[in-house]
C-alpha cells in the first residue's frame, strides 16, 4: 500500500511536469514527467521508489535546456 501511495504522488507530480513541459516546449520537464509517470510500474521497493522519485523531481531544477 505504501508503494502505491508513493507511486501515486510521484505520478501526479509527473503529470504536472508533463503538462508544463508540453505547454512551454521544454524537453527536460516533459521527459521527467513521462519518467515519473512510468517508473512506479516497474519498481517494487518503497525506498527505491522514493529515491528515484526525488531525483527525477529535482532534475528539472538543476538542468535547464
Amino acid at each position: 500500500m505504501t508503494n502505491f501511495l508513493w507511486g501515486f504522488l510521484f505520478s501526479a507530480i509527473g503529470a504536472g511536469f508533463f503538462i508544463y513541459g508540453r505547454k512551454q516546449t521544454a524537453m527536460v520537464p516533459l521527459a521527467c514527467g513521462l519518467a515519473l509517470m512510468a517508473y512506479p510500474y516497474f519498481v517494487d521497493d518503497v525506498v527505491l521508489t522514493v529515491v528515484i522519485g526525488v531525483i527525477l523531481v529535482a532534475v528539472p531544477y538543476f538542468i535547464r535546456i
